[in-house]
């Protein structure tokens, strides 16, 4: 059977892309027929309140459903989000989902496109993903404009690498990992100019989950990444309570965070016996806030220039973390949000002096940490979200 999908799949990698498309309908197809329609969750119920808002299809990072929370908070607004389940990846929380094998079956697809053009009054579709289900689609083209035509307001929002644009990037960059030729590269760079221009030709309200993207998305919102600080601060240790200093690293993207000269520096570092060095993998989500709040630095990454939820989650654990923010960055917190980002600066050359840094002056460097906890309960803990989605939810007329 793995030596049949292996075949299967080097075929339909050299078909033309709607055969391949169609063809990867057909497989999503076929593998639904192992599933029982009675054993799909069911639907939320359907809230009674004047604005119903549904946001999915990825949960990228736990970020739609959490955006969902935080617009329940919103007076007249209920939320749910949706997300189409894929193997391998960490399971986050979430109002209902579908496997990836249903999400290619008609069935559900009618039933999914019901509940969504006679229950929601908005949808945030996130990363341009069709919603409705794959039905042979590049993009959530098609189903926005069944919910336009229905009335729903619809929004767009993007995490990261499905609109930010390796060529611009890599110009502004000196550390960038975005290299052409590259298959990430270009794959990426693909991605991002087809939605680009459909975000142009939509003419949408569109939100931005980090403020590097303002850069690839002019006119969007920034809606900031939004997390429950109470797990991390609960299961967070005293900063350098330990006989020897612990510095973890949790490479969710190897290439994009630099992990490959974060684990050279922290390994060296370890070797020398100066740190304990934890590279933290195959860790579900429910489990991280034990891990991080166990380290008493946190290396996030070296080669984007931002800041999202992994160092929102250490920042809220009062851990000490080191990671490639940016000057630009920092000026648009600043500006945007009154606020400086309370993240140690480092870069590929600079990673090894500052960690050792830190560690000499502990003092000093337990201060920067103490900062964090306060910095995501004003930007991150989901209220300063709401008040971003609430403009675009509650319009004059609902008022």
């Amino acid at each position: 059977m793995g030596e049949t999908m292996t075949v299967t799949r080097s075929i339909r990698e050299h078909l033309p892309a709607p055969l391949a498309r169609t063809a990867g309908a057909v497989r999503r197809r076929l593998r639904g027929l192992r599933y029982s329609f009675a054993q799909l969750p069911a639907f939320p119920p359907v809230a009674t309140t004047p604005v119903r808002m549904l946001v999915g299809p990825t949960n990228s990072a736990g970020q739609g459903h959490a955006w969902a929370r935080a617009a329940k908070t919103v007076e007249g607004v209920d939320a749910v989000s949706f997300t189409m389940h894929r193997k391998g990846r960490f399971e986050f929380a979430e109002d209902y989902g579908v496997p990836l094998a249903w999400f290619g079956q008609p069935r559900w697809q009618r039933a999914q496109e019901r509940y969504i053009l006679t229950n929601c009054t908005h949808v945030m579709v996130e990363s341009l993903r069709p919603i409705f289900g794959a039905r042979g689609y590049p993009d959530a083209g098609a189903d926005i404009a069944a919910m336009v035509d229905k009335g729903i307001d619809v929004a767009l929002v993007f995490h990261g690498s499905d609109i930010r644009l390796p060529s611009r990037h890599a110009k502004r960059e000196r550390w960038s990992p975005f290299t052409p030729g590259d298959e990430l590269t270009e794959r990426l760079e693909q991605q991002a100019r087809l939605h680009a221009e459909l975000v142009e030709s939509l003419g949408l309200p569109v939100f931005v989950s980090t403020v590097d993207l303002l850069d690839d998305v002019p006119d969007a919102k920034w809606l900031p990444v939004a997390i429950d600080p109470a797990p991390w601060q609960q299961a967070a240790r005293p900063l350098f309570s330990q006989d020897k200093p612990v510095v973890a690293h949790v490479p969710s993207n190897a290439k994009l965070k630099g992990t490959e000269e974060i684990d050279a520096v922290l390994t060296r570092l370890h070797d020398t016996g100066q740190i304990e060095y934890r590279r933290i993998t195959g860790v579900p989500h429910a489990g991280m806030p034990a891990v991080i709040g166990d380290a008493d630095i946190v290396v996030d990454q070296l080669r984007i220039g931002l800041y999202g939820v992994a160092a929102a989650e250490a920042l809220a654990a009062g851990r000490i973390v080191v990671s490639y923010v940016g000057d630009a960055v920092r000026q648009r917190v600043r500006s945007l949000a009154g606020r400086e980002v309370p993240i140690v600066e480092a870069d590929p050359d600079t990673l090894g002096d500052v960690v050792t840094g830190l560690i000499a002056e502990r003092g000093a460097a337990a201060e920067r940490a103490a900062a964090g906890p306060g910095f995501v309960t004003e930007l991150h803990d989901g209220r300063r979200s709401a008040e971003v989605l609430k403009n675009w939810l509650i319009s004059k007329e609902t008022l």
